[in-house]
């Protein structure tokens, strides 16, 4: 069994700086549309820790089932308004950057349905969920959340 390195022990202070521009960036924009993102980035990072800890969040915040499942599908399923499809389109182009810079047609839909500040803060809330992926792969975090009830 490998040895998992906790970042907050290991980097107290950076880490809670991180945590602060995490929250920010979280509080940027409306919750249904920030937990959108963060678990779609989480989805194309293969962060299973991510995806557990925010579709449970999801959940808790409103997020219905059918939504959350069918954000791998996303641009084939008709339940995401203009806007949340702009947003995931922008975060689909940033967080795979290795596939190419084909992200001029995102960037069109997101200047069509978010304000330049919005633009912004979405694209800080894109960096801080691929950072925070990135440290939960890197680290092999896993921190439980309370199982939700079979429906």
């Amino acid at each position: 069994m490998t040895k998992v390195t906790d970042p907050f022990a290991a980097a107290p202070q950076l880490m809670k700086q991180w945590m602060g521009v995490s929250l920010a960036a979280q509080e940027s924009l409306e919750k249904s549309l920030i937990e959108l993102v963060k678990i779609r980035s989480s989805i194309l990072n293969g962060c299973a820790n991510c995806i557990n800890m925010h579709t449970a969040e999801a959940r808790a915040k409103g997020e219905t089932e059918q939504r959350i499942y069918l954000l791998s599908a996303w641009r084939e399923a008709p339940v995401f308004s203009d806007r949340e499809r702009a947003a995931l389109a922008w975060t689909d182009a940033l967080t795979m950057l290795s596939g190419g810079h084909t992200q001029k047609a995102a960037k069109d839909a997101l200047e069509a349905h978010f304000t330049p500040e919005e633009q912004v803060n979405l694209t800080l809330m894109i960096n801080v969920i691929n950072g925070w992926n990135r440290l939960a792969v890197g680290f092999d975090l896993w921190y439980e959340v309370p199982a939700a009830k079979a429906a």
